[in-house]
């Protein structure tokens, strides 16, 4: 009788609907432009970092070449969820087919996971860079550089595929499901499949062990011989300058893995779907926004060579 009816349910095309944050006019366009302007400076931010790395030959180091590839994730990261935010923020809940939902899921998990995987590795280049100061350039070389990034985006493609192929051979029923949430991530999705998810939840489980526990302790053992080669140095200065080097990135660090733990790590019974989808905010808007605040006003190079580039393209449009 079960499987009858499921099957009635299933006939026609599945879409989803999003929660929407207020039915108040006045309030949907206030979160309207809030949300555009945190999504214009996100993508001004990052792009002015990338910008600068490419332009300024002083920059072409390998953080830089890390810390422009994290720039770039975050905004194609951002890009994926935002858009279609801000067009559903209206109360007009307008659909999206479940094709577009698991394509969504998908490039969400891949941008997501390879940011934490970066991360990991841009703790490992500091712990060379501090650690190793002789050896820096010859392990740190740019065809090692090119393979992490690359290695850490075919990880987090194969992660993702996987997960969001499980995730979409699950049945949902009726026509169109309220996805509790501003985009199609897993655990709200998983909420709406009518059947048993005790599978999925334990494959998702794992996956955030593999994307967020895992790299997050090889940040801590980066971190543990980096604290103890800093505490080693004779001059407040040198370890002044060492902890500088770490402490933008840490700060990143923390707010990524602490707030996606809480989402995805967290038991299912603990849980509240209002309480993901403000944590969401932090991980959507805050840390993308605050990449590159972070590393340009703690930054000297990048700082100076943000205004010498700005100096020297002010300068050729008056000639």
């Amino acid at each position: 009788m079960f499987s009858w009816n499921l099957v009635l349910n299933q006939s026609g095309p599945t879409e989803f609907v999003f929660h929407v944050f207020t039915a108040v006019p006045e309030f949907q366009v206030l979160l309207f432009l809030l949300f555009l302007l945190l999504y214009l400076m996100i993508l001004c931010g990052n792009t002015a970092i990338i910008w600068v790395v490419c332009t300024n030959s002083s920059l072409r180091t390998p953080m830089y070449f890390f810390l422009s590839s994290l720039s770039f994730l975050e905004i194609c990261y951002t890009t994926v969820v935002v858009p279609l935010m801000l067009s559903n923020i209206w109360g007009s809940q307008t659909p999206i087919p479940l094709t577009g939902c698991g394509a969504q899921m998908f490039f969400f998990v891949t941008l997501g996971s390879t940011d934490c995987f970066l991360l990991a590795i841009m703790a490992y280049d500091r712990y060379v860079a501090i650690c190793h100061p002789l050896h820096y350039t010859l392990i740190m070389t740019q065809k090692l550089c090119i393979q992490m990034v690359a290695g850490a985006v075919g990880l987090a493609l194969f992660l993702s595929l996987q997960l969001t192929a499980l995730i979409f051979t699950l049945p949902f029923c009726g026509h169109r499901r309220e996805i509790n949430h501003f985009l199609c991530d897993v655990p709200p999705v998983l909420r709406l499949a009518c059947a048993d998810i005790r599978v999925h939840q334990a494959v998702l489980y794992v996956v955030g062990i593999l994307v967020l526990t895992v790299p997050f302790l090889l940040i801590c053992v980066s971190y543990t011989f980096i604290a103890s080669t800093i505490l080693r140095i004779r001059s407040a200065e040198g370890r002044r300058r060492a902890f500088s080097t770490c402490s933008s990135h840490l700060t990143v660090v923390l707010l990524q893995y602490g707030c996606c733990s809480l989402v995805y790590l967290r038991p299912r019974s603990s849980t509240s779907e209002d309480e993901d989808r403000q944590i969401a905010l932090v991980y959507t808007f805050v840390t993308p926004l605050l990449n590159p605040l972070i590393y340009t006003l703690r930054n000297k190079d990048v700082k100076g060579a943000l205004k010498n580039a700005i100096i020297s393209k002010a300068a050729s449009d008056t000639i």
